[in-house]
Order: structure tokens, then sequence, then C-alpha cells
């Protein structure tokens, strides 16, 4: 290897860890700067799930849980979609599958999209917006104007309520219950999308298989 291709993989490294470290600090600024009420105890929460929880898929034994941190406009998640997808299809009855809203500062509408889809959520329609939200992420992603007039059209293709829409949307409770997903999940070590928790363990993602891979061990025990 020459010294210039040293050099090079040497100045990426360093280059991925002032990223990681930018969105980290973004993160932690984004949330220190929330109301104090807003904001948790410092303890952080026990379970990566909670009773408000917005939950795809319920197991009735519940021996095992997913929970899914996820950004609507990322694209990883949007790349994790279908493996989630597949994941759900394969466990069917045997896993709990649920999500908790965690829209990165530096994307424009994901916290626009997380109202969308927990005003759908408020009108039982979840699954819907959030199937939507993922398979729609390449026209909408990435726009550095607010997508909400487009969210609010695909309330209406989804067949919501559209007055009952528009006031979730604007009930500052509807942020807040983002907001507090967001916050859990620092507690609990977020600092990426996606990041699953099965069973409350924070799991390692270095390939697409290692999401079922977690989900077997826990189903083996």
């Amino acid at each position: 290897m020459n010294t210039n291709t040293k050099v090079a993989i040497g100045f990426s490294g360093v280059l991925i860890l002032v990223v990681a470290a930018f969105i980290f600090i973004a993160i932690v600024q984004a949330q220190q700067s929330r109301p104090e009420a807003d904001v948790g105890s410092g303890a952080g929460p026990a379970s990566a799930i909670r009773d408000d929880t917005r939950i795809l898929d319920d197991a009735d034994d519940g021996s095992v849980t997913v929970v899914e941190f996820l950004d609507f406009e990322c694209e990883a998640c949007g790349a994790f979609y279908p493996v989630v997808e597949d994941l759900r299809e394969k466990f069917s009855g045997q896993v709990t599958f649920a999500i908790r809203y965690f829209p990165l500062p530096g994307h424009f509408n994901s916290k626009n999209a997380a109202v969308a889809v927990e005003a759908a959520a408020q009108q039982g329609l979840l699954e819907e917006m959030y199937t939507r939200m993922f398979e729609t992420q390449k026209d909408w992603g990435e726009a550095q104007e607010s997508r909400a007039p487009l969210f609010r059209q695909f309330a209406e293709d989804l067949g919501l309520d559209l007055t009952e829409y528009d006031a979730a949307v604007a009930d500052p409770a509807t942020l807040q219950r983002v907001e507090s997903d967001f916050d859990d999940g620092v507690e609990l070590g977020v600092d990426s999308t996606p990041t699953f928790f099965v069973n409350d363990q924070k799991v390692q993602l270095a390939a697409f298989e290692d999401l079922r891979e977690a989900i077997e061990a826990e189903l083996d025990r």
C-alpha cells in the first residue's frame, strides 16, 4: 500500500468520526433545547417501549418485542423498511413490532412526517401512513421546504377525517408526543437511525441479517 493510499484511508477514517460526532452533538443540542418539562428525568427510561408506544404487530405472548427508533426521511430507515416487513411476516404472531419517532435534526421534513404519522395513528391508521411514508420517501425526502401539504394529501388518500387530522397536526400535544420519543431515544443511547432494541437490548447492526439473528436468539431462549 503506497503512502498516498494510507493517507487517504486515514483521512477518510477521521472524516467519518468527525461526521458522527457532529450528528451526535446536533442530537444532544436539540434534546437540551427542549423545555425542561419535556425532557426526561435523567435516570433514563427503564424500557425501549412504554404504554403509549405505537404498535405495528402485537404478539399475544409478548415474549419478544422489537422496537425501532426511526426517521421517516432517513435513507437507511427506508432501506431497512422492506427488511422489517419481511421479518413481520416471518415472525407473525410470535414477535411484537413497535416504532418510536426519532426525527433527526438534519432532516427538514422528518418531524413533519412523524407528526403526520402520529395524527394518522390517532385515527387508527398508523400502519397505512407508516407504509405510505416509506413507499414515497424518494419523492419527498431531502426536500428543503415543508412537505406537510403532501402528507395531508396522503391523509386524504387514506380516507382520514381531514378535520380531525388537521386538528391533530396543529395540536402541540402531537408534536410533544413525537419529541418525547426522541428524548427517550437519547436517554437510551440512540444516536442514529434506524436503531433497534430487541427485548430492551440494543442491536449492533453491521448487516441486515443482524436484526433477524437477534430476534431468533431471543425466541430460542
